[in-house]
């Protein structure tokens, strides 16, 4: 049965942003609860658009969300004039645009704990409030937020396990419920001529047009739909396939999380039940969902980790800056390490804009303490590659990888990119599909080519230093160079 209204507002706008979908969406849930009429937005920010390269798989991944946005809407209203309404500007300038236009009487929309969303929606809030505008903000990115898990003292947590489970002992039923979207015939209201507008091209937005279905990724809620349909009959052996990234094991959804194309709970929904019952696939899948909030608290309580480490000590650290290092980042970057996972893992970044899980961590390693580049500018080239980029899980992805982070692995614990490797690409499948040119190596050459015989090397057509590079760095002496790196903090409290 569909709810009635209280009526609160006449007329309400809701305001999208990483929560592309009209289906168990609580901004959206709560404006149809309280208004008689509601509109849909969304705003391509000219901020965060202007620090976007020409070509942008994100960009491209938003446009094609909205354009199955727009259709939910539609088909929710009844109405072929409904719809969301697009625009490219300063978000709070399109909004008193269409406050104005509207009549609007209040504005919801979701959290956003990132440091220039904060700023933007107390901006926004102060603004709207000089015209006599309500600004609701919801919680529905994650499942905790902010200060919803605290300690017993009161305080934030900076370790996972107990922060799991104090996560696993808080949560019910009731937090992962849907907030059903019901619209009454008429509420989601039609856009009036004066302000209806199409959406505007990539190339009109100052985009290159990309064809993501090349990469095989699926826009918009029904792309993610099918994600979590396939991956549902795979979630029990998830613990087992995950670490392989030849093997189809995870779940691919992460750039539907990071867009809202899906909800959290809708997943949380799915595992959480399998997970009390002892499924070991559920348990681990549901970890990472639990991770993912535990970075967005963190990022709420210690905004500084964006610039700074999360355990002071670990910014004494002196890291490798001179032009040898600069060329020693550009061939982490463009997979010329020499190593042949890493550069199959940063030839996966390059060309998709994803990057399997485990490859982030081992990647991330051999930058920091195989070739003792600040992680900071690892960081931030996951972010103008990843089509999944979230600050808070990059950021504290790449600190713990480089052990200044929260609960982040130890200083001395350095991966071995060979082992990694061969334990994780036994057969090369991976590494034979983005390093082509050392698929005829057999398995045993494959994951060390420089280690190879030479005979071995030239059967298979492989000229060290010439069709494939010599290792920019010997492993076993980085890491006695790195172990030397951190003992600048060895002897000082771990502790955030």
């Amino acid at each position: 049965m569909k709810a009635t209204p209280s009526e609160r507002f006449d007329r309400s706008l809701v305001w999208f942003r990483r929560d592309l979908r009209a289906q168990d969406h609580t901004a959206l849930h709560h404006a149809l609860q309280q208004s008689k009429q509601v509109f849909c937005m969304f705003v391509f920010d000219n901020h965060i658009l202007a620090c976007l390269p020409r070509q942008d798989r994100r960009v491209a991944f938003i446009h094609g969300s909205l354009l199955d946005l727009d259709a939910q809407l539609v088909a929710l209203s009844g109405v072929s004039e409904a719809g969301l309404m697009v625009r490219q500007g300063e978000p709070l300038a399109c909004l008193q645009e269409m406050v104005n236009a509207l009549r609007i009487q209040a504005v919801f929309t979701h959290h956003d704990d990132e440091p220039y969303a904060l700023e933007r929606d107390k901006a926004v809030r102060e603004a709207l409030a000089s015209m006599g505008v309500a600004f609701v903000s919801h919680k529905d990115h994650v499942v905790f937020e902010r200060s919803e898990i605290l300690t017993q003292n009161g305080q934030p947590y900076g370790v996972f396990t107990p922060y799991k489970n104090n996560w696993l002992k808080k949560v019910t039923p009731a937090d992962l419920q849907e907030q059903k979207v019901q619209p009454m015939q008429g509420q989601l209201a039609a856009i009036p001529e004066a302000v209806r507008r199409p959406l505007p091209s990539l190339e009109a937005l100052g985009f290159a047009s990309i064809d993501l279905s090349q990469l095989h990724i699926q826009t918009g809620t029904r792309g993610a739909e099918n994600l979590l349909k396939d991956f549902a009959p795979r979630l029990s052996h998830y613990q087992q396939t995950r670490d392989f990234p030849s093997v189809k094991g995870p779940s691919y959804l992460s750039v539907h999380l990071r867009f809202g194309t899906i909800s959290v709970r809708r997943l949380a929904r799915l595992a959480y039940p399998l997970a009390k019952q002892g499924d070991a696939g559920a348990q681990t899948w549901l970890g990472e969902l639990i991770w993912r909030d535990f970075y967005h608290q963190i990022l709420h309580h210690h905004p500084r980790v964006v610039k700074q480490s999360f355990k002071p000590a670990y910014d004494a650290i002196e890291w490798e800056t001179d032009s040898d290092a600069q060329q020693l980042f550009a061939a982490w970057c463009e997979g010329r390490t020499g190593y042949p996972l890493v550069d199959a893992a940063m030839a996966q970044i390059n060309q998709t804009g994803y990057m399997h899980n485990r490859l982030r961590m081992v990647v991330a390693s051999f930058l920091v303490k195989d070739l003792g580049i600040d992680w900071r500018w690892g960081e931030q080239y996951f972010a103008q590659h990843l089509i999944d980029f979230d600050l808070a899980a990059n950021n504290g992805g790449w600190q713990w990888a480089s052990s200044s982070g929260c609960d982040a692995q130890p200083y001395f614990r350095i991966f071995n990119p060979i082992s990694q490797s061969e334990k994780f690409d036994p057969q090369g499948k991976f590494i034979r599909r983005y390093v082509p040119q050392l698929a005829t190596l057999p398995d045993d050459a494959l994951h060390a080519p420089w280690q190879a015989k030479p005979l071995v090397l030239q059967a298979a057509n492989v000229k060290l230093g010439e069709t494939y590079p010599f290792p920019v760095v010997d492993h076993a002496k980085a890491r006695l160079k790195t172990l030397l790196r951190y003992s600048v903090v060895k002897n000082k409290s771990e502790d955030a």
